[in-house]
């Protein structure tokens, strides 16, 4: 089993920037982030493997940047020029083998919230 401990949320303006830290129990090869917002499907934002391989969506290209310290098993998402859109509950996520789109990882952390206001 791993635990996943997410810490960083908040509410912050348009425009404004947030890091999101997640520190896992221990080590495991891949680690990412989703959201979520309301009436809407969890979606992939980033993605990590031990290596450094990163992934991300769409969305959040050249205003996110995923990272981890492999020595701490922790992941990282710093978050950029935020946008109201952006605001979801945000979910660290980690998988033996893939942090993908399906969402289908084996192990959650418990959410953070992300509130961007106009």
């Amino acid at each position: 089993q791993v635990q996943l401990v997410e810490s960083g949320g908040g509410l912050v303006q348009a425009g404004g920037s947030l890091r999101l830290s997640c520190v896992a129990s221990r080590s495991i090869y891949a680690m990412g982030w989703y959201r979520q917002a309301p009436g809407k499907r969890r979606e992939l934002v980033a993605a990590i493997t031990r290596g450094g391989s990163t992934n991300y969506a769409d969305s959040v290209k050249g205003r996110f940047t995923i990272s981890r310290d492999n020595a701490k098993n922790t992941v990282y998402l710093q978050m950029n020029s935020l946008k109201p859109e952006d605001t979801a509950v945000y979910y660290c996520a980690a998988d033996r083998q893939l942090v993908g789109v399906r969402a289908n990882c084996d192990y959650w952390g418990q959410g953070t919230q992300v509130t961007v206001s106009s």
